[in-house]
């Protein structure tokens, strides 16, 4: 019964992928030093005015897009900066569109469209490390000057060969043979959480290990606005809600303001010129 899927208990199915899950964070943690380097690259290209753009189809697509969409939100980056390309346009993202990742030509030509340069650094997804829209887009990147990664599932990929730096997060086979969105998606999903966390940390979109670009868009985000300006700046409740507000909800400028003791409009502008790093901003007003 070692692959009759179907005829285990639903226990028995659920044991089983939890086994074979516990292999992939093994699987990531001997990629590490590869991750890093990309952390690194990714954080020098965006520090430049660069953009992160994520490619991929499938699963692999929907992961990218997914990491892009939840970084504004996160960091209280443009939508711009991080970006996902997925084979099929948008419409792949909830419907599937297995045909165009077959297209070489389809990737050069929607990679062509975000015009890439020497800013820009590209991440190509893919479990095989094989698909071809994929794999094609990247080598358009390069040869435009953009850093290139490879974030596959096996060793030796097309995918790999064509790209700068490549993470090569060996995770098995599936428990369902060939869905790979399973293990592989869920290597790739923790890979792109380190790297664009990793990045932002370096750049300076976080304090601690404080969400303090948090948009404060809704109730619940008010409030853990005004939690990290009460735990950052050492303030009472009201002195935290009242600043926020001066702030126009924006926690970070609401932090220099405190700890610096400056207006909204000197706080924003000690921000622009730290780019929007909030320690190097208030210290450098210490100072």
């Amino acid at each position: 019964m070692a692959n009759e899927l179907d005829r285990l208990s639903a226990l028995e199915i659920a044991t089983r992928m939890n086994y074979q899950d516990a292999r992939v964070s093994r699987a990531v943690r001997e990629v590490l030093p590869s991750i890093a380097e990309a952390m690194e690259v990714i954080r020098e290209r965006l520090a430049r005015g660069g953009r992160l753009i994520y490619v991929g189809s499938g699963t692999s697509g929907r992961i990218g897009a997914l990491d892009a969409s939840e970084c504004p939100p996160t960091f209280g980056t443009a939508p711009a900066m991080i970006q996902a390309m997925i084979a099929g346009g948008d419409e792949a993202l909830t419907l599937a569109s297995e045909g165009s990742e077959d297209s070489a030509e389809l990737g050069a030509s929607d990679m062509a469209g975000r015009r890439p340069g020497r800013k820009d650094v590209v991440v190509g997804l893919s479990a095989s490390g094989q698909t071809p829209y994929t794999v094609a887009a990247l080598q358009y990147a390069r040869k435009k000057g953009a850093a290139t990664i490879a974030v596959v599932c096996r060793k030796g990929s097309e995918l790999a060969k064509v790209c700068g730096i490549a993470i090569e997060a060996e995770v098995g086979a599936e428990v369902l043979e060939g869905s790979t969105r399973l293990k592989a998606g869920t290597a790739q999903k923790m890979i792109c959480n380190m790297l664009t966390t990793g990045a932002m940390a370096r750049l300076g979109y976080v304090y601690g290990n404080l969400m303090v670009h948090v948009q404060t868009k809704n109730v619940k985000l008010v409030e853990r606005g005004i939690a990290i300006v009460r735990r950052v700046a050492k303030v009472e409740q009201a002195v935290a809600e009242e600043t926020l507000e001066a702030a126009a909800g924006k926690v970070p400028v609401a932090l220099v303001m405190l700890r610096a003791g400056v207006t909204k409009a000197e706080a924003e502008r000690q921000l622009r010129r730290a780019g929007g790093n909030i320690r190097e901003a208030m210290e450098k007003m210490k100072g």
